[in-house]
Parts: C-alpha cells; sequence; structure tokens
C-alpha cells in the first residue's frame, strides 16, 4: 500500500488556510517529500483532520486513513524530497526541514534530487543550515532519468513553465505470481523457491531454471503522479499514462482566466482534466491554486464534466493506494 497526503494545496504565496503545494507520498515505513515551500514543516506535523475516501470511476471507496495521525508522519522517516522547479514558492521550507528533519534525530543520508541549476539550492541551503547531523546528498535531473528509491522508481518529465520544470511519477512494481504447482512438477525443491520468485535463476541437479518456469505474467503495479506549475504538454498524457493518482495544478478555475494562465505558466482546472481524461488515469486531484481562488469546490464542475473522478485538494488531504485486483 502507497499512502499520499497533499501537505499544501496553495500557489505564490501561502494563506492562513491554504500552505503552498507540497505532497508527501509513504511506502514500507519510507517517505519521499515532493516540494517543499515556505510552510510546509508547519502543515506536516498540523494535527490531522478526518479524509475524505478515494472514490473510483464506479462510485466504490478505496482504502483510506480516516485519522491522519494513525499514518505516523514524521519527519525523521523522509529519506528524499523530490523539487519540480526553483521558484521560491517550491523550496524556501528546505532550510528549516532540513534542520527539522535533523532535530527529529536522522542520521542517515537524505537525497534531494531537483532541475538544473539545482546546485544553487544546495549552497544556499549549506549557507543557512551548515551543520546538518546527516550527510545531504544531491543530483539534477533531466527529462527522462529514472532513480531507484528503495522499492519505488521515480522517472521525470520535462514541462512547460517560466523555469526549467519537473514532473515525476512515482511507480512502485508488483513481484509476478509465483506457481506452486509449476515448480512441484519440476521437481523444485521449498528451499528454493522464494530464490525463483525473487528473480534468481537456481541450479538443480546441474540444470539452471530460470525464474521464467515458474512465474506468470507481469502484473500492474502502484503508479501515482505529481505535475505542477506547467501549461498542457504533449508528453504529460503519456507520461501519466493509466496513474492510479494524478496530482495536477489547478492554478485557475475559471475559463476566463485562460490568459493568465498562458502568460503565466498555468493550468485551468479544465485543462488539468484533459490530460486526466487523455492519460486514462484513474483519479485526479487539483492542487496549487491561486490566492485568488478562495473557494476551489466552485470552480470544479470545470473539471468533472470532463473528467468526473477529480477531487479538489485542500491541505492534509489523504489517501492510500494499493495493487488493483487481478
Amino acid at each position: 500500500m502507497l499512502d499520499v497526503r497533499l501537505i499544501g494545496t496553495g500557489g505564490m504565496t501561502p494563506l492562513p488556510r491554504r500552505f503552498l503545494a507540497s505532497a508527501i507520498v509513504r511506502y514500507k515505513g519510507v517517505s519521499v517529500l515532493i516540494d517543499c515551500g515556505e510552510g510546509t514543516q508547519i502543515s506536516l506535523k498540523m494535527p490531522g483532520e478526518p479524509a475524505l475516501p478515494l472514490r473510483s470511476r464506479t462510485g466504490e471507496a478505496s482504502h483510506c486513513v480516516n485519522n491522519l495521525k494513525m499514518l505516523g508522519w514524521g519527519f525523521k522517516e523522509i529519506s528524499t524530497i523530490l523539487i519540480t522547479h526553483l521558484h521560491a514558492d517550491h523550496i524556501a521550507g528546505l532550510p528549516g526541514m532540513l534542520l527539522n528533519i535533523g532535530n527529529s534525530g536522522r542520521r542517515e543520508p537524505l537525497l534531494l534530487y531537483g532541475p538544473e541549476e539545482l546546485w544553487r539550492v544546495v549552497e544556499g541551503v549549506r549557507a543557512i543550515a551548515p551543520h546538518l547531523p546527516y550527510q545531504l546528498e544531491w543530483r539534477e535531473l533531466s527529462s527522462g532519468d529514472q532513480v531507484d528509491l528503495e522499492g519505488m522508481d521515480v522517472s521525470c518529465l520535462s514541462v512547460e513553465h517560466s523555469l526549467p520544470c519537473l514532473a515525476y511519477c512515482l511507480h512502485v512494481p508488483r513481484s509476478r505470481r509465483f506457481n506452486p504447482e509449476r515448480a512441484s512438477e519440476l521437481g523444485i525443491p521449498v528451499a528454493l523457491w522464494g530464490r525463483l520468485q525473487s528473480g534468481e535463476t537456481v541450479e538443480l541437479d546441474g540444470v539452471r531454471i530460470s525464474p521464467e518456469a515458474v512465474l506468470g505474467p507481469e502484473r500492474r503495479g502502484i503508479k501515482l503522479c505529481y505535475a505542477t506549475d506547467t501549461r498542457p504538454t504533449s508528453g504529460l498524457p503519456d507520461f501519466v499514462r493509466e496513474a492510479d493518482l494524478l496530482i495536477c495544478e489547478g492554478m485557475y478555475g475559471s475559463p476566463e482566466d485562460l490568459p493568465k494562465a498562458e502568460g503565466n505558466g498555468h493550468m485551468l482546472f479544465s485543462e488539468a482534466a484533459e490530460i486526466a481524461r487523455a492519460g486514462e488515469v484513474r483519479e485526479l486531484w487539483l492542487t496549487h491554486y491561486s490566492p485568488s481562488l478562495s473557494d476551489p469546490e466552485e470552480w470544479l464542475p470545470e473539471a468533472t464534466r470532463i473528467f468526473p473522478n477529480t477531487r479538489a485538494g485542500y491541505d492534509r488531504m489523504t489517501g492510500s493506494l494499493s495493487f488493483r485486483e487481478e
């Protein structure tokens, strides 16, 4: 199961009830933070609120955590931070966040990934927080790069904004189903089953047996994508294709704001919904709202008329994604 939480859903400037856009993803005790604007650490540790259930296209509720405290979100478990781009509303919270992670007791290295010129951010952080109790490792990513994060595969895509900006997809692969009947037919001892199931070739009586002999077809994993601060681009639908959840910016709700969206490198609700529909994703959460957008729910029909399974994200909104039944 993969847990996801919107830490903040605002763009440009934090508001009293809306911190800047950021999300955290948790899998097997490891947390990945996406963006870190001003106020991220405050919103992350605020008391939780009941989360609404995720809804599938058939209207059935999937797994949902109803008490955020039960999730055990913490600073120490954050092992990686993914930065979409270097605008202040996405990185200004880094020094305080990194210090808070250190104060939580983390001593293992922390990984920081982002677009070109990330080194400038690292230099700034080191000037403000020069004595972190853990090693800060960093790497600049380009479109198409992939990173393995302890059971999650992360890929990125360059999108269209005023600065180099990356969209991210996090994928949890699912192991192929082991066929014990076939293994028994081949006379493979039970002691070797685990090695085959993990993808290792074994040798039995001088004969090499590959995992292909006892494993079923490839199975679908879990895919979560995050795209913000971008105009719609031709590559986005394929990049997010068949994602279980797409978290996508909806800077503006009204169609009348299209000129502003085009001029500032952002999207309307309807444009985010078009990407979700074209990419055949299961669920769309909108985020990164303009400060002038006081009530995102008011404009939600602009998205749901195009992609019905759309929700207006809100700070500390939480859900869980599981492997689909086959």
